[in-house]
């Protein structure tokens, strides 16, 4: 029996895209503070911690969208499989790398670690309708309850250990340069399986076409259907041409 081919959709890749040029934006800041050519507080000013949200948004409601049209599409398990272990891959490449640049705050359970247990979930639950709404809008929710459950509930800050706090029901956030908790995210992701589920059904033509487009929009569709590998490299290659600017100025 031949497996279904999926076809990709254009604006899917195109609204990827975005993220992903937001996120090289928002790297190439981090890295320009990271080579102390700026001074800027990454981690609490407001003005950087909630692009990071929004980005982060953007690229899990995305996944959630192609999930859903995947699904639409007839994938199969075989052809899930080959994909999420090409994203679990990636998440073990991170891992190593930040390893090497950050060995006191290491990436453990960054967006790629993230996306990889996302994906199992939001494939078993994907049939689950209109509860997905509810479901995700929960999950985000859990986030916020979680401190005041754990200040209640003293025995519950085994929650904030790295054995368990991939699942972001914590009080404190852990030291690591990436954390992307199956809670609130799993909720985003969830959201956008949602909102795909309903448009294959009733605005097909929001999500575009397969059919690639032309000019500059063809090239942010190239860039979102590549967008694993331009993950991986886009930080070496940012952090490569700071070092040779310094080196040369």
């Amino acid at each position: 029996m031949t497996e279904p081919m999926s076809q990709r959709l254009d604006r899917i890749d195109q609204l990827r895209s975005a993220a992903m040029l937001w996120m090289t934006a928002y790297h190439f800041c981090f890295d320009l503070n990271f080579f102390r050519l700026i001074r800027e507080d990454f981690y609490r000013d407001p003005f950087w911690t909630w692009q990071r949200t929004a980005i982060v948004s953007l690229f899990l409601f995305t996944a959630g969208l192609s999930q859903a049209v995947a699904l639409h599409q007839g994938q199969t398990w075989a052809r899930f499989w080959r994909r999420w272990l090409q994203v679990a891959g990636a998440a073990l490449l991170v891992t190593a790398g930040s390893v090497l640049v950050f060995p006191n705050s290491f990436i453990y359970f960054g967006v790629l670690h993230g996306i990889a247990v996302m994906l199992i979930v939001v494939r078993l639950t994907a049939g689950w309708g209109a509860w997905l709404w509810l479901l995700g809008a929960m999950a985000i929710g859990l986030k916020f309850a979680a401190p005041a459950l754990i200040h209640a509930a003293p025995a519950l800050e085994v929650l904030n250990t790295p054995w368990l706090n991939w699942l972001g029901l914590i009080s404190r956030k852990p030291e690591t340069e990436d954390y992307v908790p199956l809670l609130p995210w799993l909720g985003v992701m969830w959201w956008g399986v949602a909102a795909g589920r309903w448009a294959v059904r009733e605005r097909p033509q929001w999500l575009g076409s397969p059919v690639p487009t032309r000019g500059r929009r063809r090239t942010l569709v190239f860039m979102g259907r590549w967008s694993l590998s331009y993950y991986l490299l886009h930080q070496p290659v940012l952090m490569a041409l700071i070092w040779l600017g310094i080196q040369v100025s």
